[in-house]
Parts: C-alpha cells; sequence; structure tokens
C-alpha cells in the first residue's frame, strides 16, 4: 500500500565531500537550541525514467533505495515552492510497482520506463531540535557518487548538503537557517534534484524545449497566448496524480483546467492554427465531459445534503437521508469508475502528447506577431458579442423550460468570454482584469440558476422512488420548491449583473 507524505527541503553545494567542519553553528537560528547527530547511512538507489527522460524534464523522479530509514520505492512529485510530494512503497518488487507507474503517466505519457541512473550516497544525518527535545528539522551532508546507466553516460562525484523540515514544521524556519548558511559562505544548488544534477554532469541531461513564447516577440500577443497556454498545460498535467488518488476537488480542478484550455484555443484561433487546435479542442472537451459525471453529482450531492439539513426537523418525514445516501452510493461508484477510464485511455494519453507538442512547438500564425493591444482585444470583444447575442435573447423569453436551457448556454459564452480576458489579463491590465471579473459573475448567477434546475431535476427522481416505495414525498416537494424559489432570484439577479458585464466590454481602456 503506498502511502503519501509532503517533503520540503533545500539543497545547498558543500565545499568538499566529506568534510563537515565548515558547517556553521547553527544552534542560535531560533527556536533551534541543540543538534543531535544521528549517525552515517549508507544508501543506494537506482532512478528509472523514460528513455528520453520526461519525468526529469517535467521535475519529477522515481527511484529504488536501500539503506537509511526509508527504503522503498520512492515517486516525487513537484508542488509550490521548495515542497515535493513523495509516494512510497516497499522496496519488495525489482520491477516498479503498477501504482508509481500509473501516477506520473501524464508526465511519462505511457513511455516505459527503465534504469536511468545509480546514486550511492554516504549521509551524515543530524536533528535540529527544540527546546524540549522536538525534531525541527534534519541536516545532512550527502557525498555522493553518480553512475549513469544509461549508453554512453559516465560517472561524477560531489558533496551536498540538504536542510528537511520535519512534518508541520515553519517555512520560516528554512529561510533562517538559509541566512546563516549564506553568511558562510554555502550557496544554494543550482540543480533541483540529484539524478538532474547526475544527468547534466554524465552527459545525458535531457535536451530543454523551447518554452512558452519560443518563436515570437516577447509581449508580443503570440508570447502572452502561449504563456497562458504552458501554465494550464503544466497544470493538467501536475493534477492527474492527484485525480487518481482521489484528492479532494481534483477532479474539479482538471475539469475547469480542461476548459480553460479549450476556451483559449478557441478564442485565439488567430494566433495559433486551428488546424492543430480544433482536434485538441475536440479532445479536451472530450476530457471535461467525461470527468462531469463525477464533478456534476459531487456538486449535486453537497446541495441535496445541505438542503436536508437546514430543513427543520418537523419538515423531514420519512426516511430522507438514507435514500439520499442510496442515491449518492449509486452514483458515485459510476462516475469514479468514468474517471479513471478515462485516464487510462489512449485518447487521453495522445491528448497529453498533443498539449506537449502545442506547447513545446506552437502552430503561430502571423498575427501572433502582433500588438496585444489590437489581437487580444478584438478576440475579447469577439467573445463578448457570442456572449450578449445569447444573453440578450434569453432574458427576452418568458420564464419557462426553453428560458432555462437558453441561460444555459449564455452561460457557457459567459466562461469563454471570462477565461479570454484571463489570457489577455496580463497584457491589457486592469481592464481585462474587470471584464474577467464581471464575465465570471455573470457565469456564477447564470450557474447558480443552472444548478437550482439540476437539483429540481434530482429531486423529482428522488420523490418517484420514494413514493414506489411507500415513503412519504412531502420532503422532497418542500426542496423543490426552495430550489425553485432560489432560481428565481438568481434569475432577478442576472440582468443587474450583466448589464456591469456590457459596461466593462464597453470600456473605452480596453477598446483603445
Amino acid at each position: 500500500m503506498a502511502q503519501s507524505k509532503r517533503e520540503t527541503e533545500r539543497k545547498y553545494a558543500a565545499p568538499a565531500a566529506g568534510v563537515t567542519s565548515w558547517l556553521p553553528d547553527l544552534t542560535g537560528v531560533k527556536p533551534v537550541v541543540s543538534l543531535a547527530d544521528r549517525g552515517v547511512q549508507e544508501l543506494d538507489a537506482v532512478y528509472y525514467d523514460t528513455a528520453d527522460l520526461r519525468l526529469t524534464r517535467g521535475s519529477a523522479s522515481l527511484r529504488r533505495r536501500t539503506g537509511g530509514t526509508d527504503a522503498g520505492w520512492h515517486l516525487k512529485l513537484p508542488l509550490p515552492g521548495d515542497s515535493r510530494e513523495e509516494i512510497q512503497t516497499p522496496p519488495d518488487s525489482e520491477d516498479v510497482p503498477g501504482e508509481l507507474r500509473d501516477l506520473p503517466l501524464s508526465r511519462t505519457r505511457g513511455a516505459p520506463l527503465r534504469p536511468v541512473m545509480r546514486l550511492r550516497s554516504t549521509r551524515m544525518l543530524r536533528q535540529l531540535l527544540g527546546a524540549e527535545g522536538d525534531v525541527l528539522a534534519e541536516l545532512s551532508v550527502d557525498a555522493v557518487r553518480a553512475d549513469s546507466l544509461l549508453d554512453g553516460g559516465g560517472h561524477t562525484m560531489w558533496t551536498e548538503l540538504e536542510v528537511e523540515l520535519a512534518d508541520g514544521g515553519d517555512p520560516a524556519l528554512l529561510d533562517r537557517i538559509e541566512k546563516v548558511l549564506r553568511k558562510n559562505g554555502v550557496g544554494r544548488s543550482r540543480s533541483p534534484s540529484k539524478v538532474s544534477r547526475a544527468l547534466a554532469e554524465t552527459a545525458a541531461a535531457p535536451e530543454q524545449a523551447p518554452g512558452a513564447g519560443a518563436g515570437v516577440s516577447p509581449g508580443s500577443a503570440g508570447a502572452h497566448v502561449l504563456a497562458y497556454v504552458d501554465r494550464w498545460v503544466g497544470t493538467l498535467v501536475d493534477l492527474d496524480p492527484a485525480v487518481r488518488r482521489d484528492t479532494p476537488d481534483a477532479v474539479h480542478r482538471m475539469r475547469t483546467t480542461a476548459r480553460r484550455l479549450r476556451g483559449c484555443l478557441r478564442s485565439y484561433r488567430s494566433v495559433l492554427d486551428r488546424e492543430v487546435t480544433d482536434p485538441i479542442r475536440e479532445d479536451l472537451r472530450w476530457l471535461a465531459g467525461q470527468l462531469g459525471a463525477e464533478r456534476d453529482h459531487e456538486v449535486l450531492r453537497e446541495r441535496l445534503t445541505s438542503g436536508v439539513r437546514e430543513l427543520p426537523g418537523e419538515l423531514i418525514l420519512g426516511p430522507v437521508t438514507a435514500r439520499l445516501q442510496i442515491w449518492d452510493a449509486a452514483h458515485r461508484a459510476d462516475g469514479r469508475q468514468r474517471v479513471l477510464d478515462t485516464l487510462a485511455s489512449p485518447r487521453y494519453l495522445e491528448l497529453l502528447e498533443r498539449l506537449r507538442a502545442l506547447a513545446d512547438t506552437p502552430p503561430l500564425r502571423a498575427k501572433a506577431a502582433g500588438k496585444p493591444g489590437k489581437v487580444l482585444v478584438k478576440a475579447l470583444l469577439k467573445e463578448y458579442g457570442r456572449l450578449a447575442e445569447r444573453m440578450d435573447r434569453a432574458l427576452a423569453m418568458p420564464p419557462g423550460t426553453e428560458r432555462d436551457a437558453a441561460i444555459h448556454y449564455a452561460r457557457k459564452a459567459a466562461k469563454g468570454l471570462r477565461y479570454a480576458a484571463e489570457a489577455a489579463g496580463p497584457a491589457l491590465g486592469e481592464p481585462a482584469a474587470r471584464l474577467r471579473r464581471r464575465a465570471k459573475a455573470v457565469q456564477q448567477v447564470s450557474g447558480a440558476q443552472h444548478d437550482g434546475v439540476v437539483a429540481r431535476d434530482a429531486l423529482r427522481h428522488l420523490a418517484i422512488s420514494a413514493h414506489a416505495a411507500g415513503e412519504p414525498g412531502f420532503t422532497w416537494g418542500v426542496l423543490h420548491g426552495r430550489e425553485g424559489a432560489a432560481a428565481e432570484t438568481r434569475e432577478r439577479e442576472l440582468p443587474e449583473v450583466w448589464a456591469l458585464a456590457r459596461e466593462a466590454a464597453g470600456d473605452k481602456a480596453l477598446r483603445g
């Protein structure tokens, strides 16, 4: 069974192998009061990667290590700042465990894993202790020998210092320790990990992709669009392991990321060739739809559960909570399996390949070199026009199912405008930011109205099931009525938030 933990550490370049006399006294770094020598450990790790080193290029690593107190298979995935998530399984198997092979699939994209580097380290370990003898951090000096397992690779040696926070430690402690180290001539390591340094020094470093903005002038319309695409492609890759492990909110965030990318590719077809991006947009639409079953049920479950919880006891007749739990269990299992099947599908892996290629070698059009004030504004106004047409039509309709559908249709256009303004924000500043905020408000109000429509339909089916089982339908009817009243309130709010969005779109500062 895999175990996960968050590790927060910093690496520093040590002056000489096997020498510790240069280490400054850290007992004056509050709240450290003493250091405890924990002896020497002999560590032996074999690192695995694809032939073209996709894990390393994606700031991840996979190893099987023996020796020390945490021998086993370790998969490390990047987190913001100095932190990483480490997922560990026992070292029993000589082959990569299935779970650790699947979790980094968004980086490997299905390419086989093989041994690429062996690192043997002699580690001198010390613990930094507080006044009560509690461990605040660990300080280790590693004398490392790296032997490449790739064709034509060599070997290298170095010494480095690591400072790792204890679980729940204060990140500010790392800053205070680093201040002391710098004063004593100890600087940060230039490599983010041992394996990346080893690959670089044994002539087996991964080739760097051109990166966002390659091929266009800095500050151009294309550079801004590509920066947005690169950001959200990276987010999608990072979210994949969390979705596989059913981390809270991960499905929702991946679905939103897919929609952001899809919206950007549609809005900025003048910058990126649609012959390349249209198939990607279609696959992103498919991905968001596959994720939608679990996410939509999650939202609906929370809404209905909250509605029951808020009712006075005298309005709850029959086994309402039990029926809601039965309904939830039946739908949740189906949605979860659909998500896992999607992430295991060839279509999803092909989408990841296309997204990586899109970010690395973008299909630029001539307008990519244009000024943001012209190219991006034109795209924004086109998205606004689509929203205006749909919203005006919806608001002119009488209440009923057709109006509900028209509002939902307009809501999709509001999301498109919001994401287009989000991408243009760094170039266009506050006018684009204001338009984004007001498009988001339109999306939220129309979305709340649509959620009420969906909830009423679910409540109707729950009432039918209750009636068929001989249970009272009264409570379901009360909830249905409350959802109807809430939806009417949102509809009354919609013209006001829409007027504010119109105002933002007409801003002279935006239109130049």
